[in-house]
């Protein structure tokens, strides 16, 4: 458990950095999560050796999360060996066998990206009981798996009973990231492009807005 949800307080994890310079500003703004993307039709895509090289600049007191979409087993193991990530997230059609097997086998932690439709979802994800160790709720995917700054429905997750840790994506802006968590009862909100000038560029002064009003929510 890391030191933020011991406290009670809303973990933020920001995704897809590219750069020093916002990966400074995430951590300096108290994100609990640095992510990076390997895929590459994402404009956020590092390779493995630029991903290590940001990843050497991340404190303990930040956890590095590698997200991959329906990654062919040798490129997924290329990436883990490289970047060492703490947490691997899983964003395409990957199956719960597949995603159970790489977690038994890297014995790292799992988390698993599912796209809210409809009230059903939440009874699809029912699924991943057992298999992750925490679940994003994301817009559904469109042209990218995710990353695309669509919003959904937040009343589908009022008052649910959650089964497994789950976190909040989809949307998400420094606007609009205290609503979210008031509405859902988040305990942890991951955003991409709602802090980028354009896509794949992150802003400093977005990040560190976000992370302000994520934590003070």
């Amino acid at each position: 458990m890391s030191e933020s949800a011991a406290r009670g307080r809303v973990q933020v994890k920001i995704c897809g950095l590219t750069t020093a310079e916002t990966v400074d500003a995430a951590v300096d703004a108290g994100a609990t999560h640095i992510g990076f993307v390997h895929h590459p039709p994402s404009p956020r895509h590092l390779e493995p050796g630029d991903a290590a090289r940001l990843r050497a600049r991340i404190p303990p007191t930040a956890r590095v999360v590698l997200l991959t979409s329906e990654a062919e087993p040798l490129v997924l193991g290329r990436a883990i060996e490289a970047i060492r990530p703490d947490v691997l997230q899983f964003h395409g059609r990957e199956s719960p066998q597949w995603v159970g097997l790489v977690r038994e086998n890297t014995r790292l932690e799992v988390w698993k990206a599912v796209g809210m439709r409809d009230a059903g979802t939440l009874e699809r994800a029912a699924k991943w009981t057992g298999i992750v160790d925490r679940l994003i709720f994301d817009a559904p995917a469109a042209a990218l798996p995710g990353g695309n700054g669509e919003t959904f429905d937040w009343s589908l997750l009022k008052d649910h009973r959650h089964q497994v840790p789950w976190g909040l994506a989809g949307g998400l802006t420094p606007d609009n990231v205290t609503q979210a968590i008031r509405a859902t009862g988040a305990e942890l909100v991951d955003v991409s492009s709602g802090v980028e000038r354009e896509p794949g560029v992150k802003d400093s002064d977005l990040v560190r807005a976000f992370c302000a009003a994520a934590l003070s929510a």
